[in-house]
């Protein structure tokens, strides 16, 4: 403030530095560090979301080259996802040993099958006729309440319980032409998922397809032999995020076209399927057998030997093969 004396009046002058430095101030680097927050926010979401689709792409390594068709038609294959209710999906990929079950049981929650409706289970193996019956039955309820009774077909079998989860003419397991779940069947294999960790059973699960071939029949090229085994594989991945325990699978295989359902018309839907083959323990003991290192082995006739498992099915054959004995 500085005075000036006249001869009259006395002017009194105050110089304001206040609007000086409100001008010159530091509100806009505040404005400035809140963008680039927000913009540090954003590139970390897309970089969560990137990294989880390229795990998902991992299930589809055989279904992203050359000619991949819609088995045949000429529309290539879409990546994993669908709705999940969020930008980021919650649920870990599987691996050996890690499914949600564990870390369910870390946070306390339920993670019996009886969680689900409609789901009771009087035992934990499951070996005869009547057995399988009462396992038949809560699957069925099941796919019905996914809404995929029309799609599930379960049969009694001498190996144990077949489960047919198949396409119909309005509604498809999988994306045609690629290994790709559609979201009604990776709900239902997730609600499966914990029936399995309740029994002691194993299984086959074996992935078919229709008799359309693909474009491209190269010997190198994607056939419906990658695509019925990539089918299968990811079948056992939809299970496992279900809470299944790696041990309840036995054999994961494709057999293509080779045994189709619907004998008359190989192109049917029916016959696009994937097939749980719940074993009984002594089928499971069997499989395992034929592909294991073979145990004592007897001799049956000069230069052959068996390791048959079966005593009474090694004498048979060996009286078949020497007469007389």
């Amino acid at each position: 403030m500085t005075k000036s004396h006249d001869s009259a009046n006395t002017v009194v002058k105050r110089v304001r530095r206040r609007e000086a430095a409100e001008v010159h101030g530091g509100s806009w680097k505040v404005a400035f560090a809140d963008f680039c927050l927000a913009l540090l926010c954003l590139f970390l979401v897309m970089w969560l979301m990137a990294v989880r689709q390229a795990q998902e792409l991992q299930e589809l390594l055989k279904a992203a080259g050359g000619n991949l068709v819609d088995e045949g038609r000429g529309r290539m294959p879409e990546s994993l996802g669908g709705p999940r209710g969020s930008l980021i999906a919650r649920e870990p990929l599987p691996s050996d040993g890690d499914t949600l079950e564990p870390r369910k049981a870390s946070r306390g929650e339920d993670t019996s099958a009886d969680s689900e409706p409609g789901v009771r289970l009087s035992k934990t193996t499951y070996e005869t006729p009547a057995d399988m019956a009462e396992l038949a039955a809560v699957l069925t309820r099941l796919s019905e309440q996914a809404g995929l009774a029309g799609n599930v077909q379960l049969m009694i079998t001498a190996y144990g319980l077949r489960v047919i989860l198949h396409d119909t003419d309005k509604k498809g397991m999988f994306r045609r032409g690629s290994a790709v779940a559609n979201e009604p069947f990776v709900q239902l294999l997730r609600k499966v998922g914990p029936v399995f960790a309740r029994i002691s059973n194993q299984m086959l699960i074996v992935g078919h397809t229709d008799s359309t071939q693909y474009r491209d029949q190269g010997a190198a090229s994607i056939s419906n032999w990658s695509l019925s085994s990539d089918r299968a594989i990811a079948a056992r991945s939809y299970l496992l995020m279900g809470g299944m325990p790696v041990r309840s699978v036995l054999q994961v295989v494709g057999l293509a076209d080779r045994a189709p359902f619907n004998v008359q018309d190989s192109n049917a839907a029916e016959n696009r399927r994937i097939e749980l083959l719940i074993l009984t323990t002594g089928q499971a003991r069997n499989i395992t057998a034929m592909f294991s290192a073979p145990g004592e082995t007897e001799a049956l006739v000069d230069g052959v030997s068996t390791s048959l498992p079966d005593h009474d099915a090694l004498v048979a054959l060996r009286g078949q093969l020497v007469p007389g004995r």
